[in-house]
């Protein structure tokens, strides 16, 4: 097929083809419907088959058309996806990195916009994750996760410790005295069991029956706290904007480390000038976060 098929007749087919509409696929290219069905018209001459029937209840595609339409449809998809990565004569660099919530809300957000003014070439596109992540088959540059840091196959470098502690509304604290006292409390859980165990041990206290629900996020399990459903167990540092509301309590200045939030990568993954500049800029922020 070669150079004698033309560009401007593959498009307006792809177009036509996912409209099902000579004249929406005009609207869409700014041509009229006319220049559409002479593309589409000189697109079936090259090929020598029919891509298209007109029937009374409008256009219906061929099985040839069928054909053709999913690979040009990825490759124009393709395409803009490249064209999006210029601006001003340079190229934008993608760079994809999954952040478990927690993380994203309480630390990466606000620092965000002092990020995208030094790397304004870097088109960051981020996923939350609840800490459970396939770096591999989702293609990721990046995740960041809460842990031990001990994950196969992925290199791990430490950001920053987010020792937990409990908070609640101001309401729920009021009767508060000692921790013993949170037995009598719904103490919100997450999927991590041994965190409530580790505070009490941490505060010198025996172990509560726990009661509350379970939560996947620690921001659902704090907006809960808020809501005044119970006492959540969460790193304090990561809700200093609720806390300094007024919104959240922190009852005891007890907290417990069970882990830290770690930069996670594949051990294959080739690094790139935006990881690069990525890495560096979390690395050099999150000790005196």
């Amino acid at each position: 097929m070669g150079p004698s098929v033309s560009l401007n007749a593959l498009k307006a087919f792809e177009s036509a083809a996912r409209h099902l509409s000579f004249t929406v696929a005009a609207d869409e290219l700014s041509v009229t419907p006319a220049a559409i069905s002479h593309q589409v018209k000189s697109l079936e001459d090259r090929l020598g088959v029919r891509l298209f029937r007109r029937t009374s209840r409008g256009l219906v595609i061929t099985d040839e058309g069928l054909a053709l339409v999913p690979t040009l449809s990825e490759t124009f998809a393709r395409l803009g996806r490249l064209l999006e990565q210029f601006e001003h004569g340079h190229r934008r660099e993608v760079l994809t990195v999954s952040v478990v919530g927690t993380f994203a809300m309480g630390w990466l957000l606000p620092r965000l916009q002092a990020f995208e003014a030094r790397h304004p070439m870097v088109d960051l596109r981020l996923l939350t994750n609840n800490n459970r992540v396939d770096v591999a088959g989702e293609s990721l540059d990046f995740a960041i996760r809460f842990g031990d840091g001990a994950w196969h196959g992925l290199q791990a470098e430490r950001l920053l410790d987010a020792p937990l502690s409990p908070l609640c509304s101001p309401a729920m604290a009021a009767p508060l005295r000692t921790p013993a006292d949170l037995k009598d409390l719904p103490l919100l859980r997450s999927y991590r069991p041994q965190d409530w165990p580790a505070w009490f041990e941490a505060a010198g206290c025996a172990p509560v029956p726990l009661r509350g629900p379970v939560f996947d996020a620690s921001t659902l399990m704090a907006q809960a706290a808020i809501d005044g459903h119970g006492v959540a167990l969460v790193p304090p540092r990561m809700f200093a904007r609720e806390i300094e509301s007024g919104r959240l309590v922190q009852p005891f200045p007890i907290a417990v480390s069970t882990g830290a939030y770690w930069l996670t990568m594949l051990k294959s993954r080739p690094v790139t000038p935006a990881m690069s500049a990525f890495r560096r800029w979390l690395l050099a922020e999150g000790p005196g976060a």
